[in-house]
């Protein structure tokens, strides 16, 4: 395909297939771009600001092309969006003989082998996690993919799901006895087919950089791959370029080693004897930490008394129940599985304390209950760029934040795309909106020091008077969960202070989903959120007219795998301020404040309480990214601004 611009024309098939699409000219260039790129077999780096309608832009160049194609999006949210809305419609439009499949990581799919096994043992902690199984197993017997996403009658974060799916750990692969029925087999065969492929960025790493289980046919065979929300890839690269060994991993091993030794070697009680102990030497581990979370280097978790010892009694219960499975397995495909994910368990924990491994950030997360040990990359741009230098293919990264100001240096240094020849194609796409008329940027006067202890209640105290102006219709986007729920209470005493009754929500009183959704129908209600609200979160219209932001989010520098970047950054003679932290922050800002103006008719406040963007040089960096908004300092002006919207079409 050389040019798609008439395919975006006023009197081109999109318009005549979709009621009301107007192409814009960021839309068409940005189309031109991708086909040049795919073209080319090029790697494209493109930011597209809110509502230049990216989507569309790289489905016709995609659809077009004649080779196949992998779409990897942020969120599984996404990739049921583009999978059952924005592919079918462009493919209609375009009227392209094009086949599309959906993939999913393995947990999203029943696994006929599990659920018979669990739904017969009968074991279930609540009896609603009983009936929830029973709910599935009837799903199971009647669903074609097998999608958890289509089980409507079961809560995705029910504990039935763990017990009715498999993980890459307790697969059993081609020798499970159910593989004829296997959904996640039938998904990946969809794939291999299809011409278009929408996968998330959790599964491309997971399947296809690291070639599970034949899933890695996928990447050779495709001639295109475009990452949507790109901004995610270094974080989620180093996840799945690392390693990691957790308690509720090896408790998950011992109860799996456990029921397969019923059902394949009663007789062997010593087994049984050794997956209680290894349950012990878990639990103990965790213990080491209390009541507390954390993240901590490796060498601080060591300074805890009694860590070093329990991860040596981990090790020790880990080779003494292999040294028994080597004897048992044999007698049934299930433990031959368990014997296998033992011996790799010992491999991974074994090079977690070898500290001749290099270039490796080993720390320890503590959870509510369980204990994770990490290994992650000190970077992935040289394991990325090897994935990028394989065979002769397209690559296109967008996102809404990607650069800063028009500069995509820090970006591409991350991935390794900085030193590829040649060099990658950028282009950044200004969002169509009008935002100096659409929205004000309200810097407040007079804040305190982002740390010192009042800084809190002057935020709330800053979000009172513009919250009752806009009539709720607020986020509260907050940096860390204490701040988010010190704001809340805050706020909560405020508005029953001043008998405003606005509904307000808290994050963690249900589902990201659930809370969206209430929220929407509210249509007066404030949200006091943190950062899992920054990004993929879309409430266009009247029902949010107001982001507040406590501070600039830059990574917390007591965070492990920062402390060990930055220091690695100044051993070259880096600015690591400069050139990670500031940049990080501001994609991160651009992301938070993308929630506020979602269409042309949407109209609100920005308002940003951190006074470091006016008082130091650097803020300029962050406010110079954001949205051209007309900017202001004047409390009475937001306020003014919020009261001169049209009224909430509910509540207040």
């Amino acid at each position: 395909m050389s040019d798609p611009s008439s395919i975006f024309a006023p009197d081109g098939p999109l318009a005549a297939a979709i009621p009301g699409f107007c192409a814009r000219p960021q839309q068409i260039e940005m189309a031109q771009r991708i086909a040049e790129a795919i073209r080319g077999n090029r790697v494209l780096v493109a930011e597209a600001g809110t509502g230049t309608g990216k989507t569309f832009a790289y489905l016709v160049p995609a659809l077009m092309s004649g080779g196949k194609v992998i779409v990897s999006t942020g969120t599984k949210t996404l990739q049921d969006q583009l999978f059952n809305r924005d592919l079918p419609t462009v493919r209609a439009a375009l009227k392209v003989p094009v086949s599309i499949a959906l993939l999913k990581g393995r947990a999203n799919y029943v696994c006929p082998y599990h659920l018979e096994r669990n739904e017969r043992d009968g074991r279930f902690l609540t009896p609603q996690d009983a009936a929830d199984m029973r709910a599935i197993a009837r799903f199971a017997r009647t669903t074609h993919t097998g999608d958890k996403a289509e089980c409507t009658d079961v809560r995705e974060d029910s504990m039935a799901w763990i017990a009715a799916t498999s993980t890459r750990d307790n697969c059993l692969g081609q020798d499970c006895p159910n593989v004829k029925e296997c959904f996640v087999m039938q998904a990946r065969r969809n794939a291999m087919d299809a011409d278009v492929v929408v996968v998330n960025h959790h599964l491309f790493f997971a399947d296809v950089m690291l070639r599970d289980e034949g899933m890695g046919e996928l990447l050779p065979a495709c001639n295109a791959v475009i990452f949507d929300e790109a901004h995610q890839l270094p974080e989620t690269a180093s996840l799945f370029f690392g390693e990691s060994v957790s308690t509720a991993q090896v408790l998950e091993l011992a109860r799996d080693t456990r029921s397969e030794a019923v059902a394949g070697a009663r007789d062997c009680v010593a087994l049984i004897d050794e997956t209680r102990a290894l349950e012990k030497a878990a639990r103990d581990l965790r213990l080491v930490f209390g009541t507390e979370s954390a993240r901590l280097a490796a060498a601080q978790a060591a300074d805890r008394q009694g860590f070093n010892d329990m991860v040596a009694g981990l090790c020790a219960a880990l080779d003494s129940m292999q040294a028994v499975l080597d004897t048992q397995a044999e007698r049934s495909e299930g433990l031959a599985n368990c014997l296998r994910r033992t011996e790799e368990m010992v491999e991974r924990l074994t090079r977690w304390g070898n500290p001749e491994v290099k270039d490796l950030i080993r720390w320890v997360e503590v959870f509510a209950q369980s204990l994770a040990l990490n290994a992650t990359p000190l970077h992935v741009s040289d394991v990325f760029r090897r994935q990028l230098e394989g065979q002769p293919r397209a690559w296109i990264f967008t996102s809404a934040t990607l650069a800063v100001g028009n500069d995509f240096g820090h970006y591409c240094r991350e991935l390794g795309l900085a030193w590829m020849d040649p060099p990658p194609m950028t282009s950044v796409w200004g969002s169509p909106f009008d935002y100096a008329t659409q929205a004000l940027l309200y810097a407040p006067q007079g804040m305190p020091e982002p740390n010192s202890q009042e800084y809190t209640e002057a935020v709330a105290r800053t979000a009172l008077p513009l919250i009752r102006a806009s009539r709720g219709r607020a986020f509260v986007l907050c940096t860390s969960l204490r701040a988010m729920r010190r704001i809340h209470e805050l706020i909560a005493e405020g508005l029953q202070q001043a008998g405003d009754p606005l509904p307000l929500l808290l994050q963690g009183e249900g589902s990201r989903t659930e809370l969206l959704e209430r929220f929407r129908k509210l249509g007066n209600a404030v949200l006091v959120a943190s950062q899992s609200f920054w990004e993929g979160v879309d409430v266009p219209g009247d029902a949010l007219s107001l982001v507040l932001i406590d501070k600039l989010p830059f990574a917390s520098p007591d965070d492990p795998v920062l402390a060990a970047r930055v220091e690695h950054m100044q051993r070259q003679g880096m600015n690591p301020f400069i050139h990670h932290q500031l940049p990080r922050a501001v994609i991160n800002m651009k992301q938070g404040a993308g929630r506020l103006i979602r269409t042309e008719r949407d109209r609100g406040v920005l308002c940003i309480c951190d006074p470091r963007m006016i008082d130091k040089s650097y803020g300029k960096v962050v406010w110079r990214s954001l949205p051209p908004m007309r900017r202001t300092r004047v409390e009475a002006d937001a306020v003014a601004f919020l009261e001169s919207l049209p009224p909430p079409r509910s509540g207040g």
